[in-house]
């Protein structure tokens, strides 16, 4: 055991309350979660960020000591890697993405060039036992998920926001939503049940408004997957309901036909039955007639919109509206307009609009 400073903290470990100056050993658990801290051993100059954990974005450079934690991802516009079958110190692994989740390298988007590289310099420890100096491995997470967890909504409202796959604007969508509910009254309270550890997401929902917000990260969890992704769920519309929101708002990450466990959670009769609304984010005509097709034909859930970039202009909505029967609604254009119509189709109690209200997304 000794001790190392840090220059950065990646908001993957934000349950930690990690300073500056933490304790390491060279014994690391190979599992996902296991926080461990890594030497930058190279630059780049396309997406070489990393999110701290106040939520802030800081440059990541070669020689820069920085906490993470082990996990994998298999993203289609960034990094796909898996967790080693061991580590231990002056190992070299990479950066798979900007919250920090650490891991070996199976794939490189060309848009990102390849990953940092990173050397691992050891495991960091925590210490638990009050007056006892006895470290054990840190890991991420404020609570441990337990898999058979219930799902008891109380009869709040749950709106989620699903994709055709990343970068479908289903962030933008969930905040103009939040945004335009809040205008009108009502206490909204967020998550997101599935993707990679980056708090970016709940972030925007607070910015727009949410009153709380959490992700599968709260729950140990550093990327989700078929088997946790329903469990992850139900427990986060539990606990919100229980703080007595008019409507809670979540975001599925990733895509309908992903691996992080959207179609596990849509496949899940309980889960289904409490969604009042899903709004399905595509990036073009034909990913929303195929995301339509998906929701009604795979998994029984009608789609109350459609939202994303192959709503950017009339045309696309045109399109759309013409070929799915699903009205659509642009949420950078048009955000009061999208959170109106979800909350007339939820007919949820909200303060009538004033004529002078525009677009406030």
């Amino acid at each position: 055991m000794r001790s190392v400073v840090v220059d950065k903290i990646a908001s993957i470990t934000q349950a930690c309350n990690l300073a500056r100056e933490v304790r390491i050993t060279a014994d690391i658990p190979a599992e996902e979660g296991v926080v461990v801290v890594v030497e930058i051993l190279t630059n780049k100059s396309t997406y070489n960020t990393l999110e701290l954990t106040s939520g802030r974005m800081a440059k990541v450079g070669k020689g820069d000591v920085v906490v993470g934690a082990l996990g994998h991802r298999n993203a289609l516009f960034g990094y796909s890697g898996h967790i080693p079958a061991s580590v231990k110190p002056g190992d070299v692994i990479q950066m798979l993405n900007i919250g920090g989740v650490l891991g070996v390298c199976d794939s490189a988007n060309p848009d990102k060039g390849r990953p940092f590289d990173c050397r691992v310099l050891g495991g960091v420890l925590t210490f638990p036992y009050l007056a006892e100096r006895i470290g054990v491995p840190a890991r991420v997470g404020f609570h441990k998920l337990d898999l058979a967890a219930p799902l008891n909504a109380r009869g709040v409202p749950v709106v989620a926001l699903a994709g055709t796959c990343m970068e479908a604007g289903k962030t933008a969508a969930a905040s103009a939503i939040i945004s335009r509910m809040r205008h009108r009254g009502l206490t909204i309270d967020a998550f997101k049940a599935t993707g990679v550890s980056l708090r970016r997401d709940i972030l925007a929902f607070e910015d727009a408004g949410a009153r709380n917000s959490a992700i599968f990260t709260d729950h140990g969890i550093v990327t989700t997957t078929r088997v946790n992704g329903p469990a992850l769920t139900r427990t986060m519309i539990t606990q919100l309901s229980e703080k007595k929101p008019d409507v809670i708002v979540f975001e599925l990450g990733d895509g309908l036909l992903g691996t992080y466990g959207v179609d596990a959670i849509l496949n899940c009769p309980d889960i289904r039955a409490a969604l009042t609304g899903v709004v399905l984010s595509a990036n073009d005509p034909v990913a929303a007639w195929g995301g339509v097709k998906l929701l009604r034909e795979r998994f029984s859930v009608e789609p109350c919109a459609v939202t994303g970039p192959a709503t950017d202009n009339k045309a696309g909505v045109g399109i759309i509206e013409e070929q799915t029967q699903v009205v659509g609604f642009n949420a950078m254009s048009n955000g009061a307009a999208l959170g109106d119509h979800i909350i007339q189709t939820l007919k949820l109690p909200a303060r009538t609009p004033r004529e002078s209200d525009g677009d406030e997304a």
